[in-house]
């Protein structure tokens, strides 16, 4: 081995290596026998070996053991061309490798894809099925619950706006499910606002109809109340006709009212003064012959008849005429007491006639 030096550019021979295991090892792989380095050791040679002959081993020793160098460095490349050629061929494997399970799985991902895809266009159309049910559905209800309301407004609430949207939504067949849904909550609202007012309407009816019924029996009890009155009055004048009963006298000179009445029993009756004195009494006691005399009970006119309106029978003008209110006076003594002193004398023992 040769070296240049770096100052003068001359070659110059390597000085020699030391004999060490490194350097035997070297020298056996190249087949060159084991040399020992000159400067470390000196050559053991036979007795009669001579100066020139020492001068050429020593020689011969260093040329072996720089052929030794230079077949060291070509082995030592050609070693590392090996193990460098061993690591990208396995590198290339590895990234062929790589490449093929990457190609799989971009293969995989493409299959998913591709059946996400078919299954969302199937759940589309699922969906678009689901909503055709759904609003046929809704539609069929909300007119079944529509018309109900309808059939109970008539008479009571206004249904006509319901009507003409119940009419648009029972075509819902034809129409788009979006159409539909609006259709339902516009027939929903409309729906419900008739409800209201139908319950309304039956809420003021109950009430009349309690009212009126409160009335009746009212009417119904006075009218009881009265009867058994009648009927005691009846039975007192009875009774108090038997004894010695004297009727009031007849006044000289009557009221106008009073000569009407006066007349009128004259010839219906054909009653004398008698009758017409105890006729006097009893009104006197009950309205004092006034035609507009009201009590808080109820009770009107000249014969304090309970209600007033009884007198309509005898005439419309019975809050007004004095003829009217003693016309159905009479009628009413004769009915319950027979006479005019009957009707005063029950008058004196209870109170009223």
């Amino acid at each position: 081995m040769y070296r240049t030096s770096r100052q003068t550019g001359d070659f110059a021979r390597a000085p020699p290596r030391p004999w060490n295991a490194e350097t035997r090892f070297d020298a056996l792989r190249c087949g060159v026998p084991p040399v020992k380095d000159m400067q470390n050791q000196t050559l053991q040679t036979p007795p009669n070996a001579s100066e020139p002959e020492n001068q050429e081993t020593s020689r011969r020793g260093r040329r072996l053991t720089d052929s030794a160098h230079r077949f060291r460095a070509p082995l030592i490349t050609a070693g590392a061309i090996v193990a460098v050629g061993a690591l990208v061929g396995t590198g290339y494997a590895v990234q062929s490798g790589a490449d093929a399970k990457a190609k799989s799985v971009a293969a995989t991902q493409a299959l998913s894809l591709a059946a996400e895809r078919d299954s969302v266009q199937n759940r589309a159309v699922d969906h678009s099925a689901v909503l055709d049910v759904r609003a046929a559905k809704q539609a069929e209800d909300t007119l079944s619950v529509a018309n109900s309301a309808i059939a109970a407004a008539k008479g009571k609430a206004d249904a006509s706006a319901l009507a003409t949207t119940v009419a648009a939504l029972d075509s819902y067949e034809l129409l788009s499910p979006r159409k539909v849904f609006e259709l339902v909550d516009t027939t929903e609202a409309q729906t419900g606002q008739v409800q209201k007012a139908v319950a309304e309407a039956d809420r003021v009816a109950a009430e009349a109809a309690a009212k009126a019924a409160a009335e009746a029996e009212a009417a119904a009890k006075a009218e009881a109340e009265a009867a058994a009155r009648e009927a005691e009055e009846a039975s007192a004048g009875e009774s108090s006709s038997g004894g010695g009963f004297v009727a009031p006298s007849a006044p000289s000179n009557p009221s106008e009212a009073q000569a009407i009445a006066r007349d009128m029993i004259a010839s219906r009756y054909g009653w004398g003064d008698d009758q017409f004195g105890c006729l006097v009494a009893l009104w006197d006691r009950e309205s004092g012959w006034n035609v507009y005399a009201s009590n808080p009970s109820g009770a009107y006119g000249i014969p304090q008849a309970l209600p007033g309106s009884k007198m309509s029978t005898a005439g419309a003008d019975w809050e007004t005429n004095a003829a009217t209110q003693i016309s159905w006076g009479l009628g009413y003594i004769v009915g319950r007491y027979g006479d005019a002193c009957g009707a005063y004398n029950t008058a004196l023992s209870q109170g009223w006639y």
